[in-house]
């Protein structure tokens, strides 16, 4: 009942949103990416009213839309590799053909937003003044779209997987379905572990060094450490650790694109360069959790929930137990904690990030407000809901060990999930879309 409460409420917000978004495109500072972005805006708007971005589907959506968009401007007008291999006879005018193919997988994936969609595909054509090229750009649009639909289907991005529970022992995942609000015997993610990536060769590509053993001095460290400052009225947390651990809480995908939105307006990037930054970051962040969720199925680590509460039994005298400990905020996520999902998925958008604007950039991020626990369970106002970084890197490194301090994660889980994601992050800037120069 909370569930479909809460999705009818973000669903009635959507469609405020959907209207400023629509009747506002024109005014967006003077930029060619404009078009990019508005895409970008409306279709993880529409996901996040559709599924909470609890599903790989809005992302995978923005994947394929900015994937085409980059695949018909290039194809086009080649200023960058593109991604597919098939040969495609290309004619007509990039902005009508970025155009349709943001439209038609859009629509492909989310069909009962079809006035949205051609509502925003109505605004894109108008700057296309020759109807010839205007016709066969979005003849060729559609063209691209189909095969970049074909290139993903049967991706397993939606695929169910069987988890085995473990008896319980020390280091080992155990349910605490009180504590994450879900149904007994439900993990949340396996299936994300088999989904293709679309940059890596495989889902284990990646695999990270195995969690400190429990009778290890950096287990010890890093349990003290989150039983401290990551429990409910902490005494040592700080207000800046208070506030950075709430305020990371929002989805990567949605904080990490809006940042992108704006650093693609204030760097006034042109169609092709803010349709290959969305391409990369939206494709950086699906391989992201698809790395980091099969990692967490393979080492199956406990949280610190459960370490802290069971402690007694762990073997080691070292860590005290506390029953009665909680998290910050009063919850914890459904599935294995090692390495931090939230510390890759930031890392590998980061990563993009500083492969296209430089290392060393200073930025400011929004995020308004973020669940004031688990998934449905109301939103909280973030005061102040700004937060200014040097660099790339230290918001990345900030994001991944806010974990530790709302008290999800031990530190070694974010340390690994920073380095994981800033490996993934650079394996596709390093790899994908290239400058043809």
């Amino acid at each position: 009942m909370r569930r479909e409460s809460s999705r009818h409420l973000t669903t009635l917000l959507l469609i405020g949103a959907i209207g400023w978004a629509s009747a506002t495109w024109a005014e967006i500072p003077s930029s060619e990416g404009r078009l990019a972005s508005a895409w970008n805006e409306l279709i993880l708007t529409a996901a996040e009213a559709e599924d909470g971005f609890l599903t790989l589907k809005g992302l995978r959506t923005a994947a394929l839309v900015h994937l085409g968009m980059h695949e018909a401007l290039n194809r086009l007008d080649p200023r960058y590799a593109t991604y597919l291999n098939d040969e495609i006879v290309a004619a007509g005018d990039p902005t009508a053909a970025a155009t349709q193919v943001a439209y038609s997988i859009a629509r492909d994936q989310y069909p009962d937003r079809e006035a949205l969609w051609s509502e925003q595909r109505s605004l894109g054509l108008e700057s296309v003044l020759d109807p010839v090229a205007r016709e066969r750009g979005i003849a060729f649009g559609q063209v691209v779209a189909d095969r970049v639909l074909a290139k993903r289907r049967g991706d397993g991005w939606n695929r169910e997987a069987a988890y085995v529970w473990h008896p319980m022992g020390p280091g080992v995942y155990a349910e605490f379905a009180e504590h994450s609000g879900t149904p007994e015997g439900f993990v949340f993610g396996a299936g994300w572990a088999t989904a293709r990536p679309f940059l890596l060769v495989r889902p284990d590509q990646y695999r990270v060094a195995p969690p400190p053993a429990i009778e290890s001095d950096e287990y010890v460290e890093a349990y003290r450490e989150v039983k401290e400052v990551g429990r409910r009225g902490s005494q040592t947390r700080t207000p800046d650790q208070s506030h950075l651990a709430m305020w990371w809480k929002d989805f990567a995908e949605n904080s990490t694109n809006r940042l992108a939105r704006q650093l693609v307006a204030d760097q006034e990037l042109d169609l092709w360069d803010a349709t290959r930054l969305y391409a990369l970051l939206e494709m950086s962040l699906f391989d992201a959790y698809v790395s980091v969720f099969e990692n967490k199925f393979h080492y199956n680590h406990w949280r610190p929930y459960t370490a802290i509460r069971w402690a007694a039994h762990d073997g080691n005298p070292r860590t005290i137990p506390d029953k009665d400990w909680d998290t910050m905020h009063g919850h914890t996520y459904a599935f294995p904690s090692y390495p931090s999902a939230h510390g890759t998925a930031c890392a590998a958008a980061m990563a993009v990030f500083a492969a296209t604007f430089g290392e060393d950039l200073d930025f400011t991020m929004v995020t308004p407000e973020v669940d004031r626990a688990g998934p449905f369970s109301g939103k909280v106002a973030m005061e102040p809901a700004t937060r200014s970084f040097e660099d790339f890197p230290s918001a990345a490194l900030e994001c991944a060990l806010s974990r530790v301090y709302l008290g999800i994660h031990f530190r070694y889980d974010s340390v690994a999930g920073y380095h994981l994601g800033w490996q993934i992050g650079h394996e596709a800037v390093s790899r994908y879309l290239q400058a043809t120069d």
